[in-house]
């Protein structure tokens, strides 16, 4: 989205850091068995957080849980529409999906429609036996009858809004903005 400035800052490094570890002490009590849990990133920045989970699972249950990384381009519904040469990055699940309690990791919920991409995306894989999501940042606005199982925030946005996540992973910087129109706020 072009003309919008940063309007207001939602988390900073630390809140990132405490919202996951939150996340990854409820995914633990929700899946109860971690040794059939798999951790699946959404391309981009679902990677890094669902690593982030993995390492926070992995200090209080001592299990390693396995994460994957999954790339939904072709799986959307726009992706002629506002690309016109969709640019993949490959899948990479390093485990059978049948069977396993998994758990779609992505950094913004807004419409639904990227979390029903990689559902679509999952199933070409196998068939897992539950999938729930989570993410860091839950806006509203939803398209489509879904909703994140795990949410480190929840924050309302107006429609000419938008949630920036950005990851020391791939931005250099851990926080979280709301960006608007026009000046700041």
């Amino acid at each position: 989205m072009s003309g919008l400035v940063e309007r207001r800052l939602l988390m900073e490094r630390v809140d990132v850091t405490r919202a996951l570890r939150r996340i990854a002490l409820q995914v633990i009590e929700r899946v109860k068995s971690v040794d059939r849990l798999a951790l699946v990133g959404v391309r981009t920045r679902g990677v890094p957080l669902a690593k982030r989970l993995q390492t926070f699972i992995c200090e209080a249950e001592g299990v390693r849980p396995p994460v994957g990384e999954l790339d939904i381009t072709l799986y959307r519904d726009d992706v002629f529409d506002s690309l016109a040469v969709p640019e993949v990055k490959p899948t990479h699940l390093p485990f059978d999906v049948s069977g396993r309690h998994l758990v779609l990791v992505d950094d913004v919920l807004f419409t639904g429609r990227t979390t029903r991409a990689a559902l679509d995306a999952l199933m070409d894989w196998g068939r897992p036996k539950t999938v729930q999501l989570a993410v860091l940042v839950d806006r509203g606005h939803r398209e489509l009858p879904l909703h994140a199982d795990f949410v480190g925030m929840a924050v309302e946005t107006g429609a000419d809004e938008s949630v920036r996540v950005r990851l020391s992973e791939v931005d250099g910087v851990d926080k979280v903005v709301l960006l608007g129109p026009g000046g700041a706020k």
